[in-house]
């Protein structure tokens, strides 16, 4: 039976790895050497690693893929992504390719607005806070002068600060919701900071309100935290091209394949069943271009699907049309992005990957990632209406099932050269496998 260990974070990691595979491995020494074989050689780039979070044994590698071609608002780019499932690079280079012989790709920021938020319990009115919050609006301004000072320098700071009232869906509840520019960083920590300074502004400022009762002066801080949520934080991303240069194969007739593409969006639209698995695509091109950028995939992918929620009902991220013989095709979605602060002065390969995109400043970095996730849909859809998905995917994850299998250098070829027009599963594979084998 596995013991408690209450004074594992005290360990070094070597006692933390000793301990974990002493517990829970039949062969210790076979996982010790699992685990330990992911070290970088270098000190520095390690202990850089062991330090970004806490009870760190390994590093846990993702493969970092580029997809070239990108024509964005007329400069071109090559787009670095972190991610580890197959054909997701290879589709969203293939879309690139594809629009950047059609005017490429088009991307316009509609807003930076980002939102924090103090809950809290009042027992009195709502006249009787209103009344109050407006006589101390301006004090939470300047009791937080410290910490926007900087961010004032950059074009940043608070927006605007406003009394919410939600006691209609819970007794005595109000928040302080909050508005901020963060400029070229992603701004939790500065947001966060802003909020706990207005809250204990609210607390220090009832205390000394006279027009409240002994009991309304007991203002309930429940928490103060930035949301995710950011539905007024939106880039547009959008391409478009007369029908009939739709179809770059001559089995597949321009106008249909437009038609069709256009009526799988409207399902999505109107599906939900559909429409999750149509946004997760999207989200594997936002997600690992966020990844290679040193950003939180975890936030952006919260706030996309809590905006494709925002109105009763979850519909796709994407839209499409045909207007007078062009085929117009765009996303609009919240990014909260960053390009300083966090992993983006820290992890070497962020550094790089930024430095690759041109060094750009958040709205940029927006763009690109917006623009990355429209070109992973449309590569999607695409095949979904023509040939089918699992033709281009499967070819992709052949070379995992042989890998799998530890296929040697010929056993692969064989396996790639056999299923070149055949269709491919796992089981099929295997099969083959073990027939070149026997």
């Amino acid at each position: 039976m596995t013991q408690i260990n209450k004074g594992f974070s005290k360990l070094s990691k070597e006692e933390k790895i000793d301990w974990i595979v002493s517990q829970y491995f039949t062969n210790p020494q076979e996982a010790k050497q699992t685990v330990t074989q992911y070290w970088n050689s270098d000190e520095n780039i390690q202990k850089l690693h062991d330090e970004f979070i806490e009870n760190t044994i390994s590093n846990f590698y993702l493969p970092l893929g580029v997809a070239p071609n990108f024509i964005i608002n007329g400069k071109n780019y090559t787009i670095p992504m972190a991610v580890e499932e197959s054909s997701v690079v290879a589709a969203v280079a293939k879309a690139a390719k594809f629009w950047s012989e059609r005017g490429g790709f088009k991307a316009t920021v509609l807003n930076t607005e980002k939102i924090g938020q103090v809950h809290f319990l009042f027992s009195g009115n709502f006249e009787k806070l209103n009344s109050f919050f407006q006589s101390i609006k301006t004090q939470f301004f300047a009791d937080t002068e410290n910490f926007t000072k900087n961010m004032q320098k950059r074009g940043g700071g608070i927006l605007d600060i406003a009394l919410v009232d939600k006691t209609n869906e819970l007794p005595n509840y109000y928040q302080l919701h909050a508005t901020f520019n963060t400029k070229d960083s992603m701004g939790a920590n500065f947001i966060n900071t802003c909020l706990e300074q207005f809250a204990k502004t609210l607390e220090n400022q009832a205390q000394q309100n006279e027009a409240f009762s002994e009991e309304e002066k007991k203002i309930q801080i429940i928490m103060s935290i930035l949301s995710n949520y950011v539905p007024n934080c939106v880039v547009r991303a959008e391409v478009f091209c007369p029908v009939e240069q739709l179809s770059d194969d001559a089995n597949i007739d321009s106008k249909e394949f437009a038609e069709k593409f256009v009526t799988a969006i409207k399902i999505a639209e109107i599906e939900p069943y559909r429409a999750v698995t149509h946004n997760k695509g999207i989200m594997n091109g936002i997600d690992a271009v966020v990844l290679a950028t040193g950003n939180d995939f975890r936030a952006i992918e919260a706030g996309a699907h809590a905006y494709a929620s925002r109105n009763g009902k979850y519909s796709s991220l994407s839209h499409a049309k045909i207007e007078n013989g062009i085929f117009t095709f765009w996303i609009d979605i919240p990014l909260a992005l960053g390009t300083i602060g966090g992993l983006t002065n820290l992890h070497p390969l962020v550094k790089f990957s930024l430095e690759m995109l041109g060094k750009p400043n958040a709205e940029e970095l927006m763009k690109i990632v917006a623009v990355t996730g429209l070109a992973q849909n449309f590569a999607a859809v695409r095949s979904l209406t023509t040939t089918g998905i699992q033709k281009g995917h499967m070819k992709m994850h052949l070379m995992n099932i042989l890998n799998q299998h530890h296929a040697t250098k010929q056993e692969k070829q064989q396996v790639l050269d056999y299923f070149t027009n055949t269709t491919i599963s796992h089981s099929l594979v295997v099969d083959y496998l073990e027939k070149i084998r026997s």
